[in-house]
């Protein structure tokens, strides 16, 4: 018996609609992320991108739990002396509120080049509306 490997053109995607609104930061990261790399198939290949397109909506009504709200801080780097920046999860809700979800999101797949194919699928608005194809996932 040999061992199943997907071809590029057997691979289809879809597009799956996720209701952000009133669901934990890191639960809902870990669900768009197994989209996203298509372990829910069962062509499921760790070298190839056979994930789906995945939209996540409400952004901003995503909640987190115990004091993480005041507690969680982002950082990043300028690359230049001095250029550590940081930002805590309330501030981040109240500028960029789709920017929490894809960072947690991006913490869930892989650090390679794979991995950031499998981000450019992912779609996160603040608000319902958005210009893809609907399937609704809740």
């Amino acid at each position: 018996m040999k061992t199943y490997s997907p071809k590029v053109s057997e691979i289809k995607r879809e597009w799956h609609v996720i209701d952000a609104t009133d669901q934990v930061l890191g639960r809902l990261a870990t669900r768009v992320a197994r989209l996203l790399m298509g372990k829910h198939k069962p062509t499921f290949s760790r070298n190839l991108d056979v994930g789906d397109y995945v939209v996540v909506i409400n952004a901003e009504k995503v909640r987190v739990t115990g004091d993480k709200a005041k507690q969680k801080v982002y950082y990043r780097h300028s690359g230049y002396p001095g250029g550590l920046k940081s930002i805590t999860y309330d501030k981040l809700m109240q500028t960029n509120p789709t920017r929490a979800i894809e960072h947690a999101v991006k913490g869930m797949l892989p650090h390679t080049r794979l991995g950031a194919r499998m981000m450019k699928k992912l779609r996160v608005y603040v608000g319902d509306a958005h210009p893809h194809p609907t399937r609704t996932k809740k």
